[in-house]
């Protein structure tokens, strides 16, 4: 994505429709969320600046931050932006379009073939893609997946809140492509309850 940083939004609405391919499957992207890491998003991991697990976020562009959730799910974004200005999009949710059979043995609970990358984790198994793949370019063939720009227009695009994050979560940064049954399911963070002290 040859963007500025403070573009994320709009990096993350041309990435829909674009294809993703590793490990012999093609996902199609149909929703991603924007995270800026210019200081004005909590929820972003550079929110605060540059660490050793996030300086992948500051570029260059078109390579992925790989990140676990919960000690065994992955999760990935692509960088946009330009050097030493952080931005990602996360992959949300896809279409497999090639690879099919390979996807329903990495993910063999999946009921129907829509949820098979129903979700950022979901997405991340099909295509056997984890942590190694930080920091790898996704367009210059050098690294494990490639990303290549949609064979024609997307179709009509929506926006809603992000998913699963603690601040910021009514930024309406996350996209999808309307009406795709491959979109994962919206669930509103809920703040946990602490108890009352005694």
């Amino acid at each position: 994505m040859e963007l500025p940083a403070e573009a994320v939004d709009v990096a993350a609405r041309e990435l829909l429709g674009w294809r993703l391919t590793a490990n012999g499957v093609t996902v199609r992207l149909t929703e991603v969320e924007a995270y800026s890491g210019l200081g004005e998003d909590p929820a972003s991991h550079a929110h605060r600046g540059v660490t050793h697990r996030n300086a992948v976020m500051f570029g260059p562009a078109g390579r992925l931050y790989v990140y676990q959730i919960y000690g065994m799910h992955f999760c990935a974004n692509i960088v946009c932006g330009e050097q030493g200005r952080a931005a990602a999009v996360l992959l949300r949710a896809g279409e497999v379009v090639d690879g099919l059979e390979i996807a329903r043995s990495r993910r063999p609970a999946a009921r129907e073939d829509v949820g098979l990358a129903a979700g950022p984790a979901k997405l991340m198994q099909v295509l056997d893609l984890n942590r190694s793949a930080n920091d790898t370019s996704v367009v210059d063939g050098t690294g494990p997946a490639t990303l290549t720009p949609p064979e024609s227009t997307v179709g009509m695009i929506e926006a809603g809140p992000r998913v699963g994050v603690t601040a910021a979560h009514d930024v309406p940064w996350r996209f999808w492509l309307a009406g795709d049954p491959t979109v994962s399911a919206y669930r509103r963070h809920t703040p946990k309850k602490r108890p009352a002290p005694a």
